[in-house]
């Protein structure tokens, strides 16, 4: 069967190109359509949208393994997700966390223009918040690895804190306006605590 488009290149009548937007348009289809395939099979495994142009996720999504939104173009996230393992959020323009975001792995934000995080937030494992302009941190932030607030201008620590590994406050107002023993002392009366080493 001979095909249309042999004829129109036999003929040299020439097959107009796809613009940018409509390029742009059917690639997010093309993903949208790869994480409803992810759903479908259960939601096992890794998301990878990495360097991809997605700009939204369909709400209550769960992904069993690792979400990677490296360097995409989401500016937000659904209510209700739930990461089993790492959520890279990391070059993004992402400013806010959803309520009852579960992270049981790594959350990475580092350098995003972060300005809020949600309340009651349990992270697994790290929490990286370097260079962002977070000032402050909600109240029952539980992190079971490090939290990692370096080149921040954060101001103030919540009220139970909760850190399994290091807290990482160089270069920011804290560590240049407490010592490493005041910070531990000031997160201890708040009813918090860090199990590793504060680095100022």
């Amino acid at each position: 069967m001979i095909k249309l488009l042999d004829i129109l290149k036999e003929n040299k009548i020439l097959v107009p190109r796809r613009s940018p937007e409509e390029r742009a348009k059917n690639y997010q289809i093309v993903l949208q359509k790869k994480i409803q395939q992810y759903i479908k099979d259960g939601s096992k495994g890794d998301l990878y949208l990495g360097n991809t142009p997605i700009t939204s996720l369909p709400d209550n999504l769960s992904v069993g393994g690792d979400l990677d939104l490296y360097n995409t173009k989401i500016t937000s996230l659904p209510d209700n997700l739930s990461v089993g393992g790492n959520l890279n959020l990391e070059d993004t323009k992402i400013t806010s966390l959803p309520d009852n975001l579960s992270v049981g792995g790594n959350l990475y934000l580092y350098d995003t223009p972060i300005t809020s995080l949600p309340d009651n937030l349990n992270v697994g494992d790290g929490l990286y918040l370097r260079n962002t302009p977070i000032t402050s941190l909600p109240d029952n932030l539980n992190v079971g690895g490090g939290l990692y607030l370096r080149n921040t201008p954060i101001t103030s620590l919540p009220n139970n804190l909760s850190v399994g590994g290091n807290l990482d406050l160089e270069n920011t107002p804290l560590s240049k306006k407490y010592t490493k023993e005041q910070i531990k002392q000031m997160i201890k009366d708040n009813g918090g605590y860090v199990k590793g080493n504060i680095y100022i």
